[in-house]
């Protein structure tokens, strides 16, 4: 197969175009030359900007591919583009969606690829909707062969799961209190990007994917009191958990609510039979716990990736105090 991944070296993508090409697709990259992961060997690359449409018609030439993934497109404009750079050029093109899209919070646990799209809270989630809305639209009305895919929360090794990143471990190390939403028990799927990829590069030219919704997550289901407590094992310490509403931090920080009370506030864990049908061989084999280790080495590995926000830092320390002036600990 010949595929063109728009991006390709971030978080998710880069395992993807990795085992892509363990795999051997023909992969090629578009992309402007600017990620801090390398591109990996055997990749073609293409230089363009997809803010540019002219500079990506320039790149792609004559090209034609059998699949072509936008891993950076986030709004209706950003699908408009899509549909007019590659209407006839492409057999399969993938939208990378957003589990946030789903009802917001559900009403049914686990979550299946048919559940509502409803994000009340989130713009970034209700652009993915409407970008969905407009594939769905061009796969009706004219047979563009559009596939969805709507990963959730998909990490690597640089990449920590809670708000604060490497503020709060340092926090963890130093003895301090760290904030985890509600009361903690919520339940959440986090997925290494390893074994994501295993489910989407075998979406790559399956003509059972054409017109199709899928989510890729890991069947492993945890608290957040279990994901910090992972995390500060992994950092070798004991964590001092304060649980602060979702309202409360959304008052203090709008933005980092939006994310909360439009995501992580709820539980969100998902039935993967269909993804498993598709794709027969696909399993999630990384524990978070594993996950939780590799990324703590690669910070350990280098003090400079240690990078403390000291904003984050301070306004954690308000959350905590206002907080516990109502409910002291």
């Amino acid at each position: 197969m010949k595929v063109l991944f728009i991006g390709g070296t971030g978080i998710i993508s880069s395992a993807c175009s990795q085992l892509a090409l363990d795999r051997g697709i023909d992969l090629y990259l578009l992309n402007r030359g600017q990620s801090s992961r390398p591109v990996p060997a055997g990749a073609k690359v293409l230089h363009g900007d997809i803010r540019e449409p002219e500079s990506v018609r320039q790149a792609l030439g004559d090209h034609r591919f059998d699949a072509v993934v936008n891993w950076i497109a986030f709004t209706p404009e950003h699908v408009e583009t899509d549909l007019d750079l590659f209407r006839g050029r492409t057999r399969q093109y993938i939208f990378i969606s957003s589990a946030s899209a789903y009802q917001t919070p559900p009403e049914t646990v686990p979550v299946v690829e048919s559940a509502p799209l409803r994000n009340p809270y989130w713009l970034y989630s209700r652009n993915k909707i409407a970008c969905e809305d407009r594939l769905t639209r061009a796969y009706r009305e004219e047979g563009f062969p559009m596939t969805i895919v709507r990963p959730s929360h998909t990490y690597d090794r640089t990449l920590l799961p809670m708000t604060g990143g490497w503020t709060t471990v340092a926090r963890m190390r130093q003895g301090k209190k760290v904030i985890v939403h509600g009361d903690g028990t919520s339940l959440w799927t986090m997925t290494h990007h390893r074994d994501f990829a295993k489910g989407f590069v075998g979406l790559l030219g399956n003509h059972h994917a054409l017109g199709e919704v899928f989510h890729i997550t890991s069947d492993e289901w945890l608290s957040w009191n279990q994901i910090y407590e992972l995390v500060a094992r992994a950092a070798g310490v004991e964590a001092q958990l304060v649980h602060v509403p979702s309202a409360l931090i959304a008052a203090f920080d709008a933005n980092i609510g939006a994310g909360l009370l439009g995501d992580k506030a709820h539980s969100m864990i998902f039935d993967n039979s269909k993804i498993k049908r598709v794709v027969p061989d696909f399993v999630a084999t990384i524990p978070f716990a594993r996950g939780a280790e590799e990324i703590i080495a690669w910070y350990d590995a280098n003090p400079d990736r240690q990078i403390v926000n000291e904003q984050m830092d301070q306004l954690m320390d308000r959350i905590i105090a206002a907080y516990e002036s109502i409910w002291p600990q």
